[in-house]
């Protein structure tokens, strides 16, 4: 969704010597727009995290977003696009910018122990104030009865907003319409039978679909194990719809979300239809948390604030810190004040508040202590090491022979500091029929480290007893 609103903005001033380079790109339409930016008639290239590898010799690179977990590719290779654009910046001598309202962790620690230059703007672009935030505990909706997405104080402000011909965004970061169905008598889930994970719930075709893998099959009306009743239990962007419909029959929503973009219904065509048709509810995931500047905005509602907060990896807190004050951010770019929501089952968690008021020093100042003492970066680095295969036993034996292997060497070297737990399952143990197990290390990944682990991972591609077993390793990952 960047994308294509930085390539409007860059058109505007430099015609067409921009060049766009993303993955949704047809392979000729890549080679047409590679090829202009090899032969210098684009002088500046516009995209995603691939654009970072463009054949130019540049001059200036800027990371918008710096602080995106969308920079790490997730599949090999395992290249993170913000190191790689620090290296070409260093080998080309380049400028390297990196911009952000929530720099990483990282990233702030480097600039203020003067590895990088640091800049600050201490007010917004056009000089409005911040949002004025109201953070609503959703235990005392229970109480009131209220047990839907949508809060009685977000449901007044949504009526307000419209009633002054002014725009809403609502965030909730999950998509379908309920996390899974469940069977009153006997507690069952319908799981995936290729992952081993729970089937999320789709209203608007009835069906039950896995996010990992695809798998998708018709909701049953009765549970299949013993012919009880089902109910639907959690929410997502499909339920708040629906529940939105039900509160203001006359009003139009539009949703962006993995379900509702394809490359017929784009990025653009939602927020072109959103703006020029000047839709009351803009809901979506993380789509519509960054990056868009949509000055007749004046409300966000965040559903569920403390979704990310407790869900594993030493970078929780982080994210949801950047999610929320990125979405909040939103609202007031125009001529008015802004106003945002943040319901949240824990009202008094120190990240939620510090995100309800933009205090981004507060959160580092916290944030860097809890890193400290937990030896994660920037003072130290996790690397997993995944394995992953279609027989168990054949992974979890791979895995323990890699350990046995990697623990032999820091024996003869006792300089190497390097912890190695597991292996063990992962979060999702079963993805596609593939069973997955992981070591953790914890160390200080040193050029020897380095050498050592490429080439146990070779000597465990080449061992034949592994052979339908694949093995990777992914250093300060974000499933950490």
């Amino acid at each position: 969704a960047l994308t294509p609103q930085l390539l409007g903005i860059l058109a505007a001033y430099f015609g067409t010597q921009v060049a766009v380079l993303h993955s949704s790109l047809s392979a000729a339409e890549r080679y047409d727009q590679w090829k202009r930016v090899k032969k210098g008639d684009a002088r500046v290239v516009v995209g995603t995290r691939s654009a970072v590898f463009a054949p130019c010799a540049p001059g200036l690179i800027i990371l918008d977003e710096e602080q995106e977990h969308s920079y790490k590719s997730e599949s090999s290779p395992r290249y993170d696009a913000k190191e790689v654009a620090i290296w070409r910046g260093a080998k080309e001598k380049a400028l390297v910018v990196l911009g952000s309202a929530t720099p990483g962790i990282e990233s702030m620690y480097r600039a203020k122990n003067g590895l990088y230059r640091l800049y600050t703007l201490r007010q917004r672009y056009n000089g409005r104030p911040l949002p004025q935030v109201e953070i609503v505990d959703m235990r005392e909706e229970l109480k009131l009865g209220n047990d839907t997405s949508l809060s009685i104080p977000l449901r007044q402000r949504i009526l307000e907003t419209r009633q002054a011909g002014k725009q809403t965004i609502l965030l909730l970061n999950r998509r379908g319409n309920s996390r899974a169905l469940v069977c009153v008598d006997c507690r069952q889930t319908p799981e995936c039978p290729r992952c081993s994970v729970h089937l999320t719930y789709h209203s608007a075709n009835h069906r039950l679909m896995c996010h990992y893998c695809g798998f998708s099959m018709a909701a049953p009306d009765r549970c299949p194990a013993c012919g009880g009743p089902l109910k639907t239990i959690g929410t997502g962007t499909q339920k708040v719809q629906q529940e939105l419909a039900a509160l203001f029959p006359d009003m139009e929503t539009s949703r962006m979300d993995a379900d509702t973009v394809s490359a017929v219904n784009t990025h653009e065509k939602i927020l072109e239809h959103f703006q020029k048709e000047n839709v009351p509810v803009l809901l979506g995931t993380q789509m519509v948390a960054k990056g868009l500047n949509l000055p007749n905005v004046t409300l966000v509602g965040v559903l569920d604030g403390d979704l990310s907060l407790y869900s594993g990896g030493f970078r929780a807190g982080e994210t949801t810190f950047n999610m929320l004050t990125q979405v909040v951010g939103r609202a007031g770019r125009g001529d008015s004040v802004g106003r945002a929501v943040i319901q949240t089952l824990q009202p008094e968690h120190q990240v939620i508040h510090l995100a309800a008021r933009q205090d981004y020093d507060g959160f580092y100042d916290l944030e860097i202590q809890l890193r400290q003492a937990q030896g994660a970066p920037p003072f130290g680095d996790f690397a997993l090491v995944t394995f992953s295969g279609q027989e168990e036993g054949q992974v979890l034996r791979g895995a323990a022979v890699f350990r046995d292997s990697l623990n032999a060497w820091l024996r003869q070297v006792p300089a190497e500091r390097c912890g190695v737990l597991g292996p063990a399952p992962c979060v999702v143990p079963k993805v596609n029929y593939h069973y997955r197990y992981q070591l953790t290390l914890r160390c200080h990944m040193t050029r020897p480290l380095r050498q050592l682990l490429a080439a146990l991972l070779r000597k465990f591609s080449q061992d034949k007893a592994n052979r339908g077993v694949s093995a990777y390793i992914d250093v300060n990952g974000y499933e950490m």
